[in-house]
């Protein structure tokens, strides 16, 4: 065969089996049998393999992926990807309704109502029918470029069917996810397998879009679901509705299911009705978004800096549970405030099972009248970080204790011995030795993560062993580590130690140098000032050139003194990032 008959042969291959694909994984109705399907991708295979001068980066075969990656490009989003706004009450849905009706001064405004995944976003550009690339959301500016991992998720089409009404460019917007049940059954076969096994799918699904070898990536149960759309060239689209009718007729699993509505009442029926249904569509939700159906008046309503105004996310309230508190431990923070820690019989909450939840501070306890030995309500603040919620008062038992931070850790920091302090208007207990190692460990974990400097391989574990065993005194450190010496560090004990590894050396050792790249403002988020989160960074970054100048900044001194009070403690707020 000629490389024009081959070449024309392995387009009709890879077009059939992509169809064959979208029958059984999107709509459940596959025309042909397994060994037929199995026929025409080995006929696949034996062209590419006589012919790899024309085999496509987005041919069926590259599913299994085996691309092997040094580090992820970075790369901007021609149209941000920004948050949504939170609500968290029918209340506030209808103030949210209220200005939309106000903006576009119309009574009844036409919305579309479909489930909150909990997944991680990502966008994936098609460009004339063939996936170009897929990005993470990242900072919602510039994220992860994972195209050869996202090949290998079987229900991402990697290439669009032909016909009237293909875009010549569309950017599709949506959630990678795991399903409840694969979920379960890759964590039970790490188990068979002696392997650590995730905690939850949201984790287990960032971590593996984290990895550099794709051939791992498609072992995971990964999945996908659009949901919205970014930079598109083709036909006109006018709605929510429009792109949704584009979605199906392209092949791509959309977020369903979708309610419409027009008024306060009828939405917030929509969205009652999905809380009822959400738990059996088989994958995590935490909410309902909404969103205004017209593409016109989404543009007339525009977005503020970080969300849209044409959209909300309603958040159900979380699931509770009862379960017995056995101890109350103390953790330091980044800052160095002392939280106490509520040590549970583990139960499962919404989806993951909890086995601590934070107390917050002394008065917290003080006014719940935590015990050790209560039974106590737990929840999860925004389906995430879990709480105490109250006591159980009929189920106290005798012998319950109370507990005071100070007489716990006999007035001294647990990880430095420094005497604590409570400063003058805060609630918290404090450690304010600037050397404390359980700070610095802290500090490192805010600089590696995914919003700030996003170096993999750094956890919690590794960024205390880094510290405890003096190998870096604070975040910068970092970028003085060599791989021979980082491969030895010892995450064990002395009796029984756990090397690093050369491997995962290697992985933290590139994702440093990569580092180095980013913006500004990330580095100032990353280091973890008091008083400063993603916006404050942000515009820190734009009033200063470089990390000296930050060092010596007037604008970051007037801020903490008006947030803080001028407090011997706020003269050194960079001493720890030895800037």
């Amino acid at each position: 065969m000629d490389a024009a008959k081959a070449a024309a042969e392995i387009n009709r291959l890879s077009r059939e089996i992509e169809s064959h694909n979208r029958l059984y994984y999107d709509e459940a109705e596959p025309e042909i049998s397994d060994a037929e399907y199995d026929a025409l991708y080995r006929s696949l295979e034996e062209l590419e393999a006589a012919h790899p001068e024309l085999a496509s980066p987005n041919s069926p075969t590259r599913r299994v992926g085996g691309t092997v990656l040094d580090a992820f490009e970075q790369r901007a989003h021609e149209v941000p990807m920004l948050s949504i706004d939170d609500v968290f009450s029918e209340a506030e849905l209808g103030d949210f309704f209220g200005r939309l009706s106000r903006s576009l001064g119309e009574e009844k405004i036409p919305v579309t109502i479909e489930p909150k995944i909990d997944g991680v976003a990502v966008a994936l550009h098609y460009r004339d029918g063939d996936l170009e690339y897929a990005v993470t959301r990242g900072d919602g500016s510039t994220g992860d470029l994972i195209t050869e991992n996202v090949r290998t998720i079987d229900r991402v089409p990697l290439r669009l069917p032909d016909g009237q009404g293909l875009p010549s460019w569309i950017e599709v917007r949506g959630e990678i996810f795991m399903r409840d049940e694969p979920f379960s059954r890759m964590n039970a076969d790490r188990e068979a397998q002696g392997l650590a096994v995730f905690k939850n799918p949201r984790n287990a699904t960032a971590g593996a879009l984290k990895l550099l070898d794709s051939a791992e990536v498609s072992k995971r149960p990964l999945d996908f679901i659009a949901h919205g759309l970014g930079r598109y060239e083709g036909p006109p689209l006018e709605s929510v509705k429009e792109f949704r009718d584009l979605l199906k007729a392209l092949g791509i699993p959309q977020n369903l299911p979708v309610w419409e509505a027009e008024t306060y009442d009828s939405c917030l029926e929509a969205v009652r009705e999905l809380d009822k249904s959400r738990h059996s569509l088989g994958y995590a939700t935490d909410g309902a978004v909404i969103k205004v159906n017209s593409f016109a008046d989404q543009s007339r309503l525009g977005a503020t800096s970080r969300a849209p105004r044409w959209a909300a996310a309603f958040k159900y309230p979380p699931e509770q549970k009862e379960t017995l508190l056995r101890n109350i431990s103390v953790q330091i923070g980044r800052t160095g405030v002392l939280t106490p820690v509520a040590e549970l019989d583990p139960v499962l909450v919404s989806g993951t099972t909890v086995s601590r939840a934070t107390l917050h501070n002394q008065d917290e306890i003080d006014r719940k009248d935590v015990r050790i030995g209560d039974t106590v309500l737990i929840e999860k603040a925004g389906e995430i970080i879990p709480r105490v919620v109250s006591i159980v008062a009929s189920k106290r038992p005798a012998g319950a204790e109370p507990f005071n931070l100070v007489e716990a850790v006999g007035g001294k920091c647990p990880s430095c011995g420094a005497e604590i302090v409570r400063p003058e208007g805060f609630v918290a207990w404090k450690c304010l030795d600037l050397s404390c190692p359980a700070q610095a460990a802290n500090l490192v974990r805010q600089f590696v993560s995914r919003k700030a400097l996003d170096i993999d391989g750094v956890g919690t574990i590794v960024a205390e062993k880094l510290v405890e065993r003096e190998v870096i005194s604070g975040p910068l450190d970092l970028f003085e580590l060599e791989l021979d010496s980082l491969a030895q560090l010892n995450l064990g004990t002395d009796e029984s130690p756990r090397l690093l590894g050369s491997k995962n050396a290697g992985k933290i050792v590139e994702t440093v140098a990569r580092a180095r790249q980013f913006p500004l403002n990330r580095w100032i988020f990353g280091l973890g000032i008091p008083q400063v989160g993603e916006s404050a960074a942000k515009e820190l970054a734009r009033l200063h050139k470089t990390l000296p100048d930050l060092a010596n900044s007037a604008i970051l001194a007037e801020l903490r003194k008006l947030k803080t009070g001028d407090r011997k403690e706020d003269n050194a707020i960079l001493a720890p990032y030895k800037i």
